[in-house]
């Protein structure tokens, strides 16, 4: 199975803790972060614009998977040296973090997201570089 994931998730990911928009983004999102974490192998398609993650963004709530947050993406995939249409496993872009990133980057990245101050991604990166193991989830 392949996941397509933007730019920008691929640092979401690693701070997810169940916290989303609505009941049906955490089921998605949780899905997503748990196959990850389970199965590193897990081919990641680096693509533009919306994507799986995105795909239960509730239709009640202000759509923001479009408009400015492609410069964030494409800082993100700038930072670990991606480009959209590559495909890598999940645990070589991981590699990546733990080789491209600090966690102090995330506040720099990342300062128009809602989620950043929760310090959840900061904590994500600093496992990665680590070498620790993201924290299973408790939804």
């Amino acid at each position: 199975m392949t996941i397509s994931l933007r730019g920008h998730h691929l640092l979401c990911l690693l701070g997810y803790r169940g916290m989303g928009y609505s009941e049906d983004f955490c089921v998605n999102m949780t899905n997503i972060y748990e196959m990850l974490r389970n199965e590193p192998g897990t081919e990641i398609e680096i693509i533009t614009g919306p994507d799986d993650v995105c795909r239960a963004y509730p239709p009640d709530k202000a759509y923001h998977c479009e408009g400015n947050v492609y410069d964030l993406d494409e800082a993100v995939l700038a930072k670990l040296g991606l480009t959209v249409n590559e495909r890598s496993s999940w645990q070589e872009i991981c590699d990546r973090v733990a080789k491209r990133l600090i966690p102090s980057d995330i506040s720099k990245l990342c300062t128009t997201c809602p989620w950043e101050k929760y310090g959840v991604c900061q904590e994500g990166v600093g496992l990665v570089v680590e070498g620790r193991p993201l924290p299973k989830l408790s939804v």
